[in-house]
């Protein structure tokens, strides 16, 4: 079974500044082509102002860390008018986005996706959670 896995910005932005844990191995597995990334505009606009306004990258350096994710990530439109998330209506697009490019996980630290655990029989999962799946394929 092929894995296609939509990251949150959570675990894009600690891939970019841990080159150690979960999400960075996450992101190196599916740069090696290992399963599909899907990735919505939505998820890179949220992705590009955190590096810009909490990590203060300059608009050059954040370019080329979306244009690293789109690299390797299929690109898929969502229309935004899911409510799947009470809690969180940020996370919307995190679920809309992994129901457009028929995802079967969701790769997430962020607790309002996790205590869903599942939706629509997407696998909602830590990093570590996923990895340890891969290694049992």
């Amino acid at each position: 079974m092929k894995y296609i896995v939509v990251f949150d910005t959570n675990i894009l932005l600690s891939s970019l500044f841990s080159q150690k844990g979960s999400p960075f191995r996450c992101l190196a597995l599916a740069k090696m082509g290992q399963f599909e990334s899907v990735i919505c505009r939505e998820i890179l606009d949220e992705f590009v102002e955190k590096l810009l306004i909490k990590f203060k990258f300059s608009e050059e350096k954040a370019q080329i860390a979306i244009e690293e994710v789109k690299g390797f990530s299929r690109l898929v439109s969502i229309s935004g008018k899911l409510k799947a998330v009470p809690n969180d209506p940020d996370d919307d697009m995190v679920i809309e986005c992994a129901i457009v490019g028929k995802a079967t996980h969701i790769v997430t630290g962020d607790k309002h996706l996790l205590s869903l655990s599942s939706y629509q029989d997407i696998s909602i999962v830590r990093a570590s959670e996923f990895l340890l799946l891969l290694s049992q394929m």
